[in-house]
C-alpha cells in the first residue's frame, strides 16, 4: 500500500520560509514522479511543483517560481518543498502526490493527507 506522509507545515510570517517534507512508505520510490499541490477552502486543488524520478527535472507553478524549490532524496524515500519569501496567498493545505506513469503535471494517483501552511501578513 502506498502511503505518503507530509510534515513541516505551520504558521509563519510573510517573508519567512518553511520546508515541507513528504515520506513515502512503499518501495520503488525512485520510479515515481513526485509532486506538491495545495488547496484552500472553496477552491480546486492546484499544482505547485513536481520533480522527476531522478531529480534532474522539475516544474513549478508560475505563482511560486523563484521562491519554492522541490527536491528529492531517493535513498530516504523523501521529497522536500523549500518555500521562501512566503506570501499570505500561499496559505493552504499542501499535499504530496505520487505518480508512476504520469508526467510532471500528472495525473497523480496517490495522495497524502496534507499539511497546513498559514502565512500571516
Amino acid at each position: 500500500q502506498v502511503q505518503l506522509v507530509e510534515s513541516g507545515g505551520g504558521l509563519v510570517q510573510a517573508g519567512g520560509a518553511l520546508r515541507l517534507s513528504c515520506t513515502a512508505s512503499a518501495p520503488a520510490f525512485s520510479t515515481s514522479i513526485m509532486g506538491w499541490f495545495r488547496q484552500t477552502p472553496g477552491k480546486d486543488r492546484e499544482f505547485v511543483a513536481a520533480v522527476s524520478r531522478t531529480g534532474v527535472s522539475s516544474d513549478y507553478a508560475d505563482s511560486v517560481k523563484g521562491r519554492f524549490t522541490i527536491s528529492r532524496d531517493n535513498a530516504k524515500n523523501t521529497v522536500h518543498l523549500q518555500m521562501n519569501s512566503l506570501k499570505p496567498e500561499d496559505t493552504a493545505v499542501y499535499y504530496c502526490a505520487r505518480t508512476y506513469r504520469g508526467t510532471l503535471r500528472g495525473p497523480y494517483n496517490y495522495w497524502g493527507r496534507g499539511t497546513q501552511v498559514i502565512v500571516s501578513s
